[in-house]
């Protein structure tokens, strides 16, 4: 069973940068396709970012284009979502997802990822 554990979250200002960070303790991503979604309260879970295994195709979510960054390093068998320009709305509970895809040239932002991470607060607020 593969564990995903999310960290990075926090309040930021208006403008402001948060990197979030995803690991998998004891096990390897290498060979996951891996997607990072938010909710805010109230609201349906929305894609963010997504990234292959191979780390070479990365797609984004339009309310986010330009300013999220997904990026995984295979060697510390991390993967980062680095958020820039932050804005009120991307308030909301982060969550990184895997799914085993080791040859697909693709990645999804749709939640159709077996293996979630338990989240964390990200808070957009002056």
């Amino acid at each position: 069973q593969l564990q995903l554990v999310e960290s990075g979250g926090g309040l930021a200002q208006p403008g402001g940068s948060l990197r979030l960070t995803c690991a998998a303790p004891g096990n390897t991503l290498a060979s996951y396709a891996i997607g990072w979604f938010r909710q805010a309260p109230g609201k349906e879970r929305e894609g963010v970012a997504c990234i292959i295994a191979g780390g070479g195709r990365t797609d984004y979510g339009d309310s986010v284009k330009g300013r999220y960054t997904i990026t995984r390093d295979i060697r510390k068998n991390t993967v980062y979502l680095q958020m820039k320009n932050l804005k009120a709305e991307d308030t909301g509970t982060y969550y990184c997802a895997a799914n085993w895809n080791p040859r697909s040239p693709i990645c999804s932002i749709t939640p159709r990822y077996n293996y979630w991470g338990q989240g964390t607060q990200v808070t957009v607020s002056s």
